[in-house]
This record gives structure tokens, sequence and C-alpha cells, in this order.
């Protein structure tokens, strides 16, 4: 959530976000989500449930119907919150798959972060206006060895009273219907080679990967060291929240767990230990499992052996890389993309991960919607991991073709066919 201080709000605004967080906190109340809750928990744990499913990443700005996810309120502060409240009851009355909805509502602690010194220098394309999607050209800026230098050690500040204001001004609006909890950073999404690529160049960096490859290796040693300076920051300043809950974990589903926290748990000193990490190397999708493991695996042990359970991948095809990711620490979700040959990655996988299936979001995209197609799919994977723990995760959806039912008519589908395979 980025970074807004609340002003002063208004009596109009403050009736609408009351009437929203009711509705929140009627389904909240709801017997059913402690079920879900519990049936993630042993998913997470690697008991064989039902194959779960969740829905991420929408294009909610082909979603609306019926003026369900119009804004009503106008402080910028109010609009963020009510953006989160209208989203989570359309995603529940409408593509509700195995989610789970908490009886509170959270306020993020007010964080500044310098980065890493560094943006991306990009050409853009968008082929829809509205859409956050795009396709990018980089202009390389990392060329030698002395460009690594660019790469800067971040610096974390938190502002405290800017938080406490944002704080209670929620906690005003709220009162006696949701539990406002204020939240610092609930894992991280850690990706070095998403962000090296943007600064490197995608067609420069696999090059170098055979051509300069003492180069990329001070490159990715820099960057994690940035990464880590900047998780000791959060752990010494304790900006850090659990994620043990209905928090979505790397590029999968909740992280409901009873083994997190871990033993020495402080809540008034939250560590990295006490949380799931993730990592993901997508750029790799092409190459072979031993560059992987070289230029991109050994680097993500040094981030992931800080945390007490582990994902990995995001959508790079890892069906053939099982065998070096076994040596992550802690490791419990690895990342099944579109890509990947689903009976290949359940024979390697078996029941020692969960499997984080992604089924193509590509079948909404078709000009004509063909559930039966969609159907299919997802029985050919559930078949093809019988023997394995599974959760369906639906992300990545760049269109509906504004047609908002289809996705609604997969999340049912999609229930459906999991219950059959339960």
């Amino acid at each position: 959530m980025p970074v807004v201080v609340s002003k002063v709000i208004s009596k109009k605004d403050k009736q609408i976000l009351r009437e929203l967080a009711e509705k929140v906190a009627e389904i909240a109340a709801l017997p059913v989500q402690q079920v879900k809750a519990g049936m993630w928990k042993r998913l997470n744990g690697l008991e064989r449930v039902k194959p779960m499913i969740w829905i991420d990443e929408i294009p909610w700005h082909e979603m609306d119907v019926n003026g369900e996810l119009e804004l009503k309120t106008e402080d910028e502060f109010c609009r963020m919150l009510e953006t989160g409240l209208r989203q989570t009851i359309y995603q529940w009355e409408h593509m509700r798959g195995d989610m789970v909805v908490e009886p509170k509502i959270y306020c993020p602690l007010v964080i500044y972060d310098t980065g890493f010194g560094i943006s991306e220098d990009v050409d853009i394309v968008r082929t829809d206006e509205k859409s956050s999607i795009i396709s990018r050209h980089f202009h390389p800026q990392i060329q030698e060895e002395k460009d690594i230098e660019k790469i800067k050690m971040p610096e974390v500040v938190y502002d405290t009273e800017a938080t406490e204001h944002n704080y209670q001004q929620m906690v005003n609006i709220f009162d006696g219907i949701l539990t406002v909890e204020k939240r610092g950073a609930p894992g991280f999404w850690f990706a070095p080679w998403d962000e090296l690529i943007r600064w490197w160049g995608v067609q420069e960096a696999m090059t170098d990967l055979v051509l300069r490859p003492e180069l990329v290796h001070k490159a990715m040693d820099r960057l994690v060291e940035a990464y880590l300076r900047r998780l000791d920051q959060y752990e010494e300043l304790n900006l850090l929240s659990l994620n043990n809950n209905n928090t979505r974990i790397g590029s999968g589903g909740y992280g409901y767990t009873d083994e997190l926290p871990q033993p020495g748990y402080d809540p008034a000193r939250i560590r990295a230990a006490d949380l799931w990490g993730c990592a993901a190397a997508q750029i790799f999708s092409e190459v072979s499992p031993e560059m992987h493991e070289e230029f991109a695996l050994k680097y993500e042990i040094r981030w992931l052996k800080r945390f007490g359970l582990n994902y990995y991948g995001c959508c790079e095809p890892l069906h053939k890389k099982i065998g070096i990711l076994k040596q992550i620490p802690n490791l419990r979700k690895i990342s099944m993309s579109p890509w990947v040959n689903v009976e290949e990655g359940a024979a390697n996988i078996g029941n020692k991960y969960v499997f984080s299936y992604k089924p193509s979001p590509a079948i909404f995209a078709t000009d004509a919607w063909d559930p039966e197609a969609a159907r299919a799919q997802l029985v050919s994977a559930l078949e093809k991991t019988r023997g394995c723990v599974v959760e369906v995760i639906m992300k990545d959806i760049s269109t509906v073709r504004y047609q908002p039912q289809r996705l609604w008519e997969w999340t049912e589908m999609a229930a459906q066919v999991a219950e059959d395979f339960a």
C-alpha cells in the first residue's frame, strides 16, 4: 500500500466506509472463514485436503458491474481504504474460491525507503490505457564493472507520528465494526533478477551469463547484499509483521500455518525467521538448472535462509529444477506456472512440497469465452497431480475482455472441480 497520510475525514466519507466495513464484518463472522483457514493450514502443513482455489492479480479496471467498485469517498486516504473494502466484498460475492476474510483492517506503518539508487530507463507500450499491464523495452544502465556501484544500499526510516495519526483516524472510522491493526512488512517479494534485468537489459543480461559471468556475479552479489541490508533494518526497527494468516505468500496462496512464528518468538521484536519468505527468478525460464543454480539460486539462498518457511518461483517453469531447489532451507511450496510439464512436475515434487499450480489466464483473453476448455485444462492438471498437495492459483489475469462474468464462471467451475478431487 502506498504511503498516504490521512487528513480530516468528512462525515460523509466516514459513513461510506463504515457501511462497507459492516458488510466485511458480516462476511468475516461466517463460520466458513474458520473452516477455510483450517484447510489452508492443513495444506501448508502438507496434509492432503482438496485442491485449494484462490484468485489474485485481477484486472480490476474491467470488473465493475452495477457500480459495485465505484468509489464514493473524496479524501485520498479514504479512497484507498474504500478500494480495499469494495474489492474484498466484490471478490467474496463473485469469485470467492477458498478466500478467507478476517474481521480486521490493517493500518500500514508509514515507512520511507531510499531504494537501490537506480531506476529503470524504459520505453513502454500500452494496449489498454486503463490497464497497468504494459510492455517494456529497457535501456541498459549497467554495462561495465564501474556501473555496479550505481546499486546503493537502501536506508529505511519509520515515521511513527504519521503512522499513529493514520491509526487513530482508522480507529475512529471503524470503531465497533472492524479491529484496526498496525502492520509492518508481512514479508517481501524477493526477485533480484526482476530488478537486475531492468537495469541491464534482458538480452544483454542473458548473453552476459556466458560472455561476462564474473560481471554478473559481482552485480548479483551487490544487489542481494542491498536486499539483506534492507531486511536487517526492518528487523532492527521492528517493522516486520507476521504472515501466517490470510496474507498471500510469494506468487501462491495464503500463509496459514502453526509452524510460524518460530520458537523464541517475541511479538515486540518480530524476526524474519518468524515469517514466510519467497524468491523467484522469472527471467531464467530457459536457463539450464546448472546456470540457474550458479547465477540465481546460490544468491537467493542467502536471503531465504533467514526465513522460517519458504515459497519458490513464479512464472518460470520449474518442473526440471526441483533437484536444485531441494537445497533451499525450509522450502515448503513450489510454483508450477502455466508453462510447466504438469506430469513431470508432479512426479518430481510428489507430496514433499505444495504443488502451487497456476492455470493459464490466457483462457480469459479469447474472442469467445470457452468454459468447457477451461474446465478441461483444470481437470487434466488435477488428474496428473493426484498424489500431490495442490493449491490452484489463478493469477496474472491481464484481461477478461471487459466480461467479468468469465472469471466468475471460472471460479464456480474450479470450486466444483476441486470438490471432485477432494
